[in-house]
Parts: structure tokens; sequence; C-alpha cells
């Protein structure tokens, strides 16, 4: 089965389910508007087995482009909205891209391909145009992960490969039915929001409700207008959430009811008094529209405490791994209080880990395999050779433990983890955990440093305007406390600058370090 035949008995199923929410597009007629696209896009020159490049935001025409291009036989590069024209025109040369359909807000002359206006309205269908016969093992679409030029590496991933990851998604069954509404603010572009924004809403019939932009005010009005059922996020947005939701209770003076209430809920209703808690609890419930019931976090690892937040507040909470390489998430947690921290539970259907090079902690490299799992960067036998091994296990490069209920815990990214000269190791993910709590402090990047030919544990932390440096570093010291001491942070820099990150809000600590090497930041003075 390819992706457009996934669709269409997605829609033979449920034609009248409202597929694009906030346009009140059935399944039904979604169909029709992919088919009158493939008019429109055959008529542009497009044909079986080109590169069709998709450069848009979260904006219906997106979706539409999507499935008119497999209609018509072609594969899809997937681009970053945040990227160059230098970057686009070199991706383009390497997948041999010849149209890119996108918003004309990035339009611009180029001779390495030609544009097509994704927001251009479309005629009628043509009748004597069908759907092309792509074959399950056939490429549906083309992503870069780690950059855009020299020998970058591009990940194709099958037809069978992404609806055999929507097919593993039956595994939050529990929390998603037929006719529920997804909200769509995470990127299609990238593989976290095309997993659930594409392949969930398919495998159960749900709606998708397509937000463009993360303005919080609009957020929020889409939360009381629609009142989803479903959200996926990065962890630092719920973070973001619930740290507002607590300022706005203690604005209130009810803080210390909230608190009480949250730590003795279970309790509560075990003798009778659930109607006061559902009455604390309400307020905050309204604020994402009074219907949610699954809360989806992925692209990085989620803190314990937001994570039982949101589970005191009565929502399921999922932690989702994975990777471009794997159609994302492989590997999903089971909502549970008290989970060890940066647990991601166990690998969906017809996917298997196993876990390697443990040191005495447990902690080794993930491998995986499985019928999510990409075949091999294209054109790219060395990077190929160093991932795969003979039985085709995958080297995700991520350190994780596993404990006696087989549920995985992130331990950090092998190639960050900083090995000191004295041999142990220490995990930055850890560290920026403490970090991130200090008052002032909007983000940091910890990294491998040499200083005066020693290596470190180095700190940049981005922080606001009122922030000192003897404030930051005593907030540091105290912080440090919390672990071994061959793992603190004495050697940091300093800025009000924003850090540089992914679309997933995760920190590019290779380009941080190399700004600190440019002496892009104030260091602290020894």
């Amino acid at each position: 089965m390819n992706m457009f035949q996934f669709l269409e008995s997605t829609a033979k199923k449920y034609p009248d389910i409202v597929y694009l929410v906030r346009e009140e597009v059935t399944y039904s007629g979604f169909l029709d508007l992919i088919k009158r696209r493939a008019a429109t896009l055959h008529d542009s020159g497009i044909k079986p087995g080109d590169v069709v490049g998709i450069l848009s935001h979260n904006i219906p025409a997106f979706p539409i482009t999507l499935f008119a291009i497999w209609y018509l036989g072609g594969t899809v590069l997937l681009l970053d909205t945040n990227l160059t024209p230098f970057e686009y025109d070199n991706m383009a040369q390497i997948t041999n891209c010849k149209f890119i359909c996108a918003e004309k807000s990035f339009f611009y002359k180029t001779d390495k391909f030609t544009f097509i206006d994704i927001t251009k309205a479309d005629g009628d269908v043509n009748p004597k145009l069908k759907a092309a016969k792509l074959d399950e093992k056939d490429i549906a679409t083309l992503s870069f992960t780690s950059g855009s030029t020299g020998t970058p590496k591009v990940v194709p991933l099958t037809h069978y490969n992404l609806t055999e990851c929507a097919h593993s998604l039956l595994d939050m069954r529990e929390y998603i039915n037929a006719g529920d509404i997804l909200y769509g603010f995470l990127p299609m572009y990238h593989i976290f929001g095309f997993a659930v924004e594409i392949l969930a809403t398919l495998e159960y019939g749900a709606g998708v409700l397509l937000q463009p932009t993360v303005n919080p005010k609009e957020i929020m009005s889409d939360f009381k207008k629609y009142r989803p059922h479903v959200i996926p996020a990065v962890p630092r947005l719920f973070e973001v959430f619930r740290n507002k939701i607590i300022d706005g209770i203690k604005a209130k003076h009810k803080w210390w009811l909230f608190k009480l209430i949250m730590k003795n809920a279970r309790l509560l209703r075990k003798i009778g008094l659930s109607k006061l808690v559902d009455a604390v609890y309400k307020p905050v419930l309204d604020i994402f529209g009074g219907r949610a019931r699954l809360i989806i976090a992925g692209g990085a690892a989620t803190k314990p405490e937001i994570e039982n937040f949101y589970l005191a507040l009565g929502l399921g909470f999922i932690q989702g791994y994975g990777m471009t390489e794997t159609v994302g998430p492989i590997c999903i947690s089971k909502p549970c209080r008290g989970r060890i921290p940066y647990a991601f539970g166990a690998p969906t259907t017809n996917n298997i880990v196993e876990i390697r090079n443990k040191n005495a902690d447990g902690v080794g490299i993930l491998w995986l395999k499985g019928n999510q799992v990409f075949g091999g960067y294209l054109n790219n036998d060395a990077a190929n050779k160093d991932v795969f091994d003979e039985r085709g296990f995958f080297n995700t490069g991520d350190m994780v433990s596993m404990d006696k209920n087989g549920e995985l815990h992130f331990a950090g990214r092998k190639k960050q983890v900083i090995v000191l000269d004295s041999g142990k190791n220490v995990y930055p993910d850890e560290l920026e955990g403490l970090f991130i709590n200090i008052p002032g402090v909007k983000n940091v990047a910890v990294f491998e440093h040499k200083v005066k030919d020693k290596t470190v544990a180095y700190g940049v932390f981005s922080v606001e305007d009122s922030m000192t440096m003897e404030k930051l570093a005593a907030a540091i010291a105290h912080a440090n406390k919390k672990v071994a001491s061959y793992k603190w942070v004495t050697h940091f820099a300093m800025t009000t600058e924003d850090l540089p990150t992914t679309s997933t809000q995760k920190v590019k600590h290779h380009i941080v370090h190399q700004n600190l090497i440019d002496g892009k930041y104030p260091m602290r003075k020894e």
C-alpha cells in the first residue's frame, strides 16, 4: 500500500469526518482537493519519478500538495522553512529536484529549479488523470538531517516506512478516536509534525487543526474555539504552558490550594471529593479547551516535573522517541506517575531495540531494527557503512538504559558525551536539565571544550537582561552541588542573545561551540 492508497482507505471508512478542521474539509472533500491539485501540478510539468520540493508553513496547501505529488507518482523533498536560498539550491541539486511548491514569500531568482505557487487556486479535476501505481518500497519522502553542502545525510523514507509508522501508532488507540482533533502547529516538514499530523490522523480517522505560527495568543484562541483532543508539541512548549499556568494561579493567591489538591487528588477522589478536585482543575483544563485528553511530547527529553504536572491534571502524557531515519516515533511511553527521568517507553509494533557497549551504569548505545527504519542515506555508502551492522540494525548514536520493565531511559547523544581526561563520562542533557531551572536563564548548552589543554564540561548560558555574571556564577555553583563533583561546570560564558536552535527547539551545540571559539560570548574570567 502506498500513501495515497492509505488515504483512500481512510476516506472510504470515514468519508464525512472532518480532516482539515479550520477549513471544514471532510476526508472525501480532501480527496477531491488533491485530485484538483494533481491536475495543476501535471499541467506544470510534473511527471512520475520527479522529485518535488515542498517549502511551506502549516497551511492546507501543504498536505494537499503532498498527496498530489504522490498521486502523480513523484517523491516529496521536505524543506525546512528556516534555510537560505543557497541551501535550497544545494538541496535541489543533490536530490535532482526540478520543482519546488512554495509560498510566494519564499520565491527567489534561481536557475536550479522552478518555483510553483503552493497557494494558487486549482481548476477542475482531470478525469483522464489517474493515481500512479507506486510500489510500497518506492521512495515517498526525502529529508536532510545534517546540512545541505559537502556530503550531507539525506534520508529516503519509503511508502512502506510511512504506512508502517502509521499502523504502529495504534499503540495509542486508548487515547485517540475517529473524529478527534489533533492540534497541528509542529512544522510538517519535520518528522515529528509529519508523523502526528499526517500519519496519526490517517490511522485513526482524526482531524488536524493546522496552525502556521507559534503565536501564543493564536494558539490559545484556537484552544478555546476548537477544543482539540490531542496536543502534540516539544517539551519546552509544555514547560512554558505549565509555568504560565502556575504564575497565573500564584497571582490569584491560590497556589497553596492548587498544590494541596495536586498532591492529594487520588485520596480526595477515593473519599468522595472528586467534585472539589474537578472544580480546582477545571480552570486550568479550560485553557486547553476543556476536551484535551492526550499530550504528546517529542523532539527532546521531557523533565519529570513537567510530565507529572499534566498527569496530575488527569491528562494522558506520552513521550515519543524517534529520528527522521525511523519516521519519528519508534518508541512510545505509557502514562504513569513517578517515571524515572527521561523515559521514552518501549519500541512500537514491528520494531526492536538492542543496547550495546553498556558501561557500569547500564548505559549503552541504542540500536534499532524494524519496519520503520530507513534503508540507508541517499548516495552515501560511507555513512551507511558506519551506521548499519551486518544484521541490519541501525546505530542511533543515542545513549540509553533499560529498566526491569523494558522501559528505555535517555542518557544523551553519544556524539555529545563529554569524556573527561579522567575517563569519566559527563552527559550534557543531565546538566542542562539542572541549569535551565535557574531563574533568569532562558537556555543553556553544555559541551566538551578545552581550557588550558584540559577537557572540561563547558556551559554557554542565554540569560535575561537583568542577569549578571556574578549572579549566574553563584547559581551555577549551587546547581553543581546536586551532581557528582566531576560533572561540575566551572567554566562558562553568558549572553543575552538567544542560542541557535532547530525547528524543535533543540540547541545547535556545534554552532554554539563555534561561536564561543570565535569570541562571540562574554566568558567568565577565572
